[in-house]
């Protein structure tokens, strides 16, 4: 035997209406272009203040190496801030255009059973830059190293 359809109207859910709109939304994105979405270009300034801030993460990459070498507590309670960090360089690596030097090493070292404060001087130091950086940008560049500074005062407030 057939199934048969329930009787009476049929409703939308909120979810049902949330997903509709948001095909609609993808659909509308989709068909509409401009010569916005093109890639922004970079300027050469912008292009130079990409490339230090990839050095900064480089350095703060660095920093989680030395504080976890100095205290293998903070390594083991830590390690998936350090995986993030070295994600976070990844991704402003991809975005920043051209070769870059390797950044300097970090400034210190952890002094004996503070490295935890020292790793999260060095986090603080690498989100303001970032923060910073990030008003001299434009689009996703912008977007990216807002994200990462973000990210970046999580990691200091995990740390404290």
């Amino acid at each position: 035997m057939p199934p048969t359809a329930l009787p009476g109207p049929r409703t939308f859910t909120r979810r049902t209406l949330l997903a509709v709109t948001a095909a609609g939304l993808v659909t509308l994105a989709g068909c509409t272009s401009s010569a916005d979405d093109e890639q922004e270009a970079v300027t050469s300034e912008q292009a130079d203040e990409l490339a230090g801030q990839v050095a900064v993460q480089e350095t703060l990459v660095a920093a989680y190496d030395l504080a976890f070498g100095a205290d293998p507590a903070l390594a083991a309670a830590a390690a998936d801030l350090a995986t993030q960090a070295g994600e976070q360089l990844e991704r402003l690596r991809d975005a920043a255009p051209g070769d870059r030097p390797e950044g300097p090493p970090p400034t210190g070292t952890p002094p004996a059973g503070g490295a935890q404060a020292w790793l999260r001087a060095q986090v603080a130091a690498a989100a303001t830059s970032h923060a910073a950086a990030c008003l001299d940008q434009s689009g996703a560049r912008a977007a990216l190293l807002g994200s990462v500074a973000a990210g970046l005062r999580g990691h200091e407030a995990r740390l404290a």
